[in-house]
């Protein structure tokens, strides 16, 4: 599938709906909206993923969400916004691409692991603390966030 990636200007309700899906905490997506490198995915002119990058560090650029729509899912697109996200932070002197997600998040883990990201920590409790409702996800109630980074030689 030959994506077009471009920045994201001007944030529908689609867009938003679809970060929503990543990331349930709307407070934290607005607070990351503000200080973030936005960019959809667009496939015959259809949006089929979002990509919000934050700087975090001088050198280090973090996935802070990054979503694809579900009739979408398993086709690669996931794999090519995280190729677009490496490119966008050498082109840029980025040195680390981070990204933070749930233990309960296998596909992703695996995705993320798949694209050259190594395990580097867990916040506990970190969805327990930041989310005001419970969260279960492949049967399991989310607590706890791992964090993957990726070393740009």
């Amino acid at each position: 599938m030959n994506l077009n990636i471009g920045t994201l200007n001007n944030l529908t309700e689609q867009h938003y709906e679809l970060l929503l899906e990543a990331d349930p905490n709307k407070k934290l997506i607005s607070k990351h909206l503000q200080r973030s490198f936005c960019f959809e995915a667009t496939y015959d002119n259809e949006l089929v993923g979002v990509l919000i990058l934050l700087p975090t560090h001088p050198e280090t650029l973090e996935v802070v969400n990054i979503a694809v729509v579900s009739t979408q899912r398993n086709k690669g697109i996931g794999h090519q916004l995280l190729a677009f996200a490496e490119k966008y932070a050498r082109n840029n002197s980025y040195r680390c691409l981070e990204i933070g997600t749930g233990t309960t998040s296998f596909g992703q883990l695996y995705l993320y692991q798949k694209c050259g990201f190594r395990v580097v920590g867990v916040n506990q409790n970190f969805f327990t603390i930041h989310y005001d409702k419970e969260i279960t996800e492949n049967n399991l109630i989310l607590k706890d966030m791992i964090r993957l980074r990726k070393i740009l030689k």
